[in-house]
């Protein structure tokens, strides 16, 4: 009975024994800056969405608010691609386009702008925070970088912050569109691969 099961035991263990003596495939080697990498990924997906939102809201809904003390669609655009080019100008050493030279001219005046221009300007504004991104290291997350006035904070926040911002606006907008009788992009069925 020993022997038989020694044999059992040799018979299950063999096969293992052997495949562990076979070389290993090789690792896929690893991509270099996977925390960069993660938040620029969310920051693409949100900022998709965002894109996919505002083009698919008619340009006559671009002055909708859900209530009096609430922004309109045309300011959220506006408002993120600014905030979109100053967090991402503090992270990088990047800076903005020469475009953007339109600093005297009042946001609230920018957020009626046609839906056109509004939705350039926020895709150019992605363009340049993506450029931003790409040109980090992980190590380069823990640096301090200025915070206006006088501060200084770590890098990663800004990165976090701005990804937060993306989402919160997403959000933000997928409820105007749902009370303007509009699906989000987030609810939209997805291609099947």
């Amino acid at each position: 009975m020993a022997r038989v099961r020694a044999l059992v035991m040799v018979g299950l263990i063999f096969p293992f024994a052997v495949a562990a003596q076979q070389q290993a495939p090789p690792l896929a080697q690893p991509q270099a800056n996977p925390l960069v990498r993660s938040l620029r990924a969310f920051s693409t997906h949100y900022g998709n969405w965002l894109v996919e939102a505002f083009d698919s809201i008619p340009a006559g809904k671009y002055r909708y608010k859900p209530t009096p003390a609430q922004q309109t669609v045309g300011t959220i655009a506006e408002h993120l691609e600014n905030a979109n080019y100053e967090q991402c100008t503090l992270v990088s050493s990047l800076k903005p386009p020469a475009a953007m030279g339109d600093s005297a001219i009042a946001d609230s005046i920018k957020a009626m702008w046609p839906k056109d221009t509004l939705v350039a300007r926020l895709k150019a504004s992605l363009v340049f925070c993506d450029s931003a991104m790409g040109s980090l290291s992980d190590a380069a997350l823990s640096d301090t970088v200025p915070l206006p006035p006088d501060r200084k904070i770590v890098r990663v926040r800004y990165l976090l912050a701005f990804v937060t911002d993306l989402a919160e606006h997403y959000s933000q907008i997928a409820s105007d569109m749902r009370l303007i009788g509009m699906a989000p992009p987030s609810a939209l069925p997805r291609p099947s691969h």
